[in-house]
């Protein structure tokens, strides 16, 4: 699959086998936020990474990854990365279980499988984490605040999964761990299995063997968390000329530390009018939810040649609204034809060499400068990798070990 050659709308009427048949429009409709759905059989795909790839990932300072192990009685421990291969228990050991999060901008075919929910919007889609366990391992039961797709890639992992009745949490481990667990359904999932669980209900992953499971998450930001995001960035907007306050019917006050009600009053109003800006609220989410990860860095690059395509990086992040193009965390006007061919850039992530070549001067002259900060490349044929660094069968990516 050739994420990367999209050129069109998604067919959100098509039957998809991933969703056991179902189109995307009807699962949104009658599963999304409401209620599980397994799978069998829902993909046919070798892992994304092999073992020995996964753990040289697990390595890197720029990717993160945690160590789940579980001890005797109950015990557990928790060690964040970089984990070096010193740092992880033999293959032997039961109950252990490495997580690598984000792995979808490292390793292209796990780009290209976090591309198959992309029915989802983009704004909510956030990244493909992958599970690697010896026998025994999980990281116990648990629940989400937001969706997520599992997907089996590699052994045998059972499920044991059931809706969340005390969302309290055990205070004598360093994981987010249920005290109370009361599964009602479990299945036992083989390569190519997905399970999906809508927010909120508990789960418990114990693999079966060696085991390695996908998880795909959604980005659920909370109202005070975008409240504060988008007052901050508003504020930035905000021109430093403006009225300023007067108070020519200011008596004389006999109590003068009593804050003036004009002045309370006058404040008010800037929040309110700061607020009812539609434009300036609608580039500060744009601006926040293109933001890439803080981890998330670029390499630079070269201007797009004559007569070639452009492909998004991997790890670009490429929104739209009616008036805005918003790109890693920057805003930009845009309108006609100009607007429609990056618009499409946003949602095929590839614009073919036509589409470029139709570009305005200023906009052609945009694709450059995002070329030179490393957010998109060249695509002159079709076996780009779209930023993702090839890693070869040690784990390695072509720079050597980093």
């Amino acid at each position: 699959m050739n994420v990367h050659a999209t050129t069109g709308p998604i067919d959100i009427d098509a039957p998809l086998a991933l969703l056991g048949g179902m189109s995307p429009r009807r699962f949104m409709r009658t599963h999304w936020q409401k209620r599980p759905l397994l799978v069998r059989a829902a993909f046919d795909a070798p892992p994304p990474v092999t073992r020995a790839q996964l753990f040289a990932l697990a390595a890197r300072d720029d990717v993160e990854s945690r160590l789940v192990v579980q001890g005797a009685r109950g015990a557990w421990s928790l060690r964040r990365g970089p984990l070096p291969r010193r740092a992880l228990p033999p293959l032997a050991q039961r109950g252990w279980t490495l997580l690598v999060q984000g792995l979808d901008l490292h390793v292209a075919a796990a780009h290209e499988l976090l591309a198959r929910f992309r029915f989802v919007p983009d704004a909510r889609l956030d990244d493909l984490m992958v599970s690697y366990a010896t026998d025994g391992g999980g990281v116990g039961p648990h629940f989400d605040s937001y969706d997520v797709f599992l997907l089996q890639v590699h052994g045998v992992r059972r499920w044991r999964v059931g809706r969340l009745a005390d969302p309290a949490l055990r205070d004598d481990v360093p994981l987010k761990i249920l005290s109370h667990f009361v599964p009602e359904q479990q299945w036992r999932l083989a390569p190519g299995d997905l399970l999906y669980l809508p927010p909120r209900w508990a789960h418990d992953g114990i693999a079966e063997g060696e085991c390695m499971t996908c998880s795909v998450g959604f980005r659920a930001p909370g109202r005070g968390e975008l409240a504060r995001e988008l007052t901050a960035r508003m504020a930035d907007q905000v021109e430093e000329a403006g009225p300023l306050y007067r108070d020519p019917s200011q008596a004389a006050v006999g109590n003068p530390a009593r804050l003036p009600e004009a002045l309370a009053a006058f404040a008010a109003e800037a929040v309110r009018r700061l607020a009812d800006d539609r434009g300036a609220r609608a580039r500060a989410l744009g601006e926040y939810l293109s933001e890439p990860k803080p981890n998330v860095w670029f390499d630079g690059g070269a201007a797009v040649p004559p007569g070639c395509g452009v492909t998004l990086d991997a790890r670009t992040r490429m929104l739209y609204d009616d008036r805005h193009l918003f790109v890693n965390g920057e805003a930009y006007r845009a309108a006609g034809r100009d607007a429609r061919l990056m618009r499409s850039l946003a949602d095929a992530r590839r614009l073919d060499a036509r589409g470029v070549a139709a570009l305005g001067g200023d906009a052609r002259a945009l694709l450059d400068r995002w070329a030179e900060a490393g957010w998109l490349h060249a695509a002159c044929d079709s076996g780009h990798d779209a930023g993702c660094e090839p890693l070869d069968a040690r784990g390695h990516d072509e720079r050597g070990t980093r």
